[in-house]
């Protein structure tokens, strides 16, 4: 087996590699011609060879990055390919909502399985996503590596900005064995949000170290509002965690100001990158290759 690390998840699919024992790591050569367009070469033995292929799709140059590694990995004679995209760019339009438009968290999830035998993703935005892959593909979560770096802190209470993040407290709270509160939440726009405490509440707030968790932050905006919020209510320490840290703009500042400690995991490299999914996503790889023996 070999992993192969795209330049959008290099630490991670470094980590990848220790987790599934150690195999060989590598990373592909990589230039732009004059006009722009983008060369790729990997190195090494790959005929019959299982290859576990690792890069995030936070922009178009990431996707058009992976598309070619993944006809390379084939042209060099893998024998099974497994592609992981810690963070699936383009999943939050995966309907269409007016005429003319493309569904395409749906389209690039059928473009990215054509040379897979499998692939991986972490926190998918969307169920949908998840079954319009062409070939099998599983999803990682992200809270039980976020859970394991908690259980190295005090925490008295997990927070969701809001009830789409129920699931995720809850679940965490389980891992953790701890109280937890979804906020009750009124969009303003794309970047303003208003936020309100529910009725109940499971424990005083006055002192004590609360967590924020979800999923993606990407302007900041409905963390800070949280954070703001939860302050009002004095309490000791607020923590601001996700599975996918995009920190648009100055948000990890922004964020910052208002915290007392912002992390995320290691999904996409970003200043806040302190849990890793890389035993997440080994198990899942590994559980995939002893279900799916070749004759």
């Amino acid at each position: 087996m070999h992993v192969i690390a795209g330049t959008a998840s290099t630490s991670l699919a470094e980590r990848i590699s220790r987790e599934l024992g150690n195999v060989p790591f590598g990373l592909p050569f990589l230039k732009r011609f004059p006009d722009g367009e983008l060369y790729v070469r990997i190195g090494g033995q790959l005929s019959g060879e299982d290859v576990v292929l690792v890069q995030s799709t936070r922009n178009d140059q990431d996707l058009l990055e992976l598309l070619l590694l993944e006809d390379a990995v084939r042209q060099s004679g893998a024998r099974r390919l497994i592609v992981v995209v810690p963070y699936f760019g383009y999943a939050r339009q995966d309907q269409v909502f007016f005429p003319g438009e493309p569904a395409s968290a749906q389209a690039l999830a059928q473009h990215i399985a054509l040379e897979a035998d499998a692939v991986v993703s972490v926190d998918l935005h969307s169920g949908h996503t998840l079954k319009a892959f062409t070939k099998p593909a599983f999803e990682a979560s992200g809270i039980p590596a976020i859970a394991r770096l908690l259980r190295q802190r005090p925490v008295d209470l997990l927070v969701s900005p809001d009830k789409g993040g129920t699931d995720r407290a809850r679940r965490m709270g389980q891992l953790l064995d701890r109280p937890w509160v979804a906020l009750e939440k009124h969009r303003i726009d794309s970047e303003h949000v208003e936020l309100e405490l529910p009725n109940s509440v499971p424990i005083a707030l006055e002192g004590k170290h609360v967590v924020i968790v979800d999923d993606v932050i990407s302007t900041g905006g409905t963390i800070v509002e949280a954070a703001r919020l939860l302050a009002k209510q004095r309490v000791g320490a607020i923590t601001a965690s996700c599975t996918h840290g995009l920190f648009l703009r100055d948000a990890f500042e922004r964020i910052k100001a208002v915290t007392d400690e912002i992390f995320s995991t290691d999904t996409l490299a970003n200043p806040a990158e302190k849990a890793s999914v890389a035993p997440d996503i080994a198990q899942i790889v590994k559980r995939h290759l002893a279900d799916s023996p070749l004759g």
